[in-house]
């Protein structure tokens, strides 16, 4: 079920920044939730895939990769020897795929959640973090997946993992049918996903809604809508933290992005 709970104090931010699970059998905190800031709560939990290609894209998902790996393989040689690979490194120069990105850091999801690129915007409209529980989504994953994470003893996928899992996304759709989902570590084929702490949901061709399928086969989802009026405090305190595109997405790009913010002069 997805549980809505609203963030209209900073003890609220805080709370969900410090909810992170115990684990007895090794007296260690390690959480097994993960997190997707997103700067408008009306906005869908959807892949852009879904948003790119509307109904279609279950059809025309094999010929975009395909042609993608054709021509970025001028760059990378290797690019076709794991759809996966493909998939992944085509997310991140902004291919539409099934992947959705999450984030082990709760930090990193405030981060994402109030971030606009009209800086007016963030008194206007309220924002949401989305947590989900990596330990709901692997009960419901067939055998021999579940049996991989338990060998591994981890949470969530390797690139290779996957992989040997299910060679295709074809035989991945087939496994998962609409009620289940893997969640994976991408290899670290830049400085900006080692900072982001990213992980990605491959989302299966079955599962249409995936709101509905979180709130229908999960325990543990919970949305967080953080109030409008919160927004600029938070952005500014996640600024000093050193929380920001200077740290997130490293490069001249990075510095810029945050340096406005910086500088930005409120309307009156």
């Amino acid at each position: 079920m997805i549980t809505v709970k609203r963030i209209d104090t900073i003890d609220g931010i805080k709370d969900l920044i410090f909810e992170q699970t115990y684990n007895a059998e090794i007296d260690r905190t390690r959480s097994s939730y993960c997190y997707r800031g997103m700067r408008n709560v009306d906005y869908d939990l959807t892949t852009s895939l879904m948003r790119n290609c509307k109904g279609s894209y279950a059809e025309l998902e094999q010929p975009m990769l395909d042609n993608f790996i054709n021509y970025a393989r001028i760059e990378d040689p290797s690019i076709n020897e794991c759809v996966w690979k493909a998939m992944v490194i085509g997310q991140h120069y902004g291919l539409p795929t099934r992947l959705l990105d999450w984030t082990h850091s709760t930090l990193v999801a405030l981060h994402f959640a109030n971030s606009e690129d009209n800086q007016d915007k963030l008194s206007k409209r309220d924002c949401v973090v989305w947590r989900i529980d990596l330990r709901d989504l692997n009960r419901n994953l067939p055998l021999k997946y579940r049996e991989y994470l338990e060998r591994k003893n981890t949470f969530v996928f390797s690139l290779d993992g996957l992989t040997e899992v299910a060679k295709d996304i074809r035989q991945y759709d087939a496994d998962m049918g609409d009620r289940a989902m893997v969640c994976f570590e991408p290899p670290s084929v830049d400085q900006r996903i080692v900072n982001q702490y990213s992980f990605f949901t491959a989302v299966p061709s079955g599962i249409k809604d995936l709101e509905s399928f979180l709130d229908t086969y999960t325990e543990n989802t919970v949305k967080y809508v953080i109030d409008r009026r919160l927004r600029w405090e938070l952005r500014d305190i996640l600024d000093q933290l050193n929380i920001n595109e200077r740290m997130i997405q490293p490069g001249t790009a990075g510095i810029a992005k945050w340096l406005a913010r910086h500088y930005y002069v409120k309307s009156e």
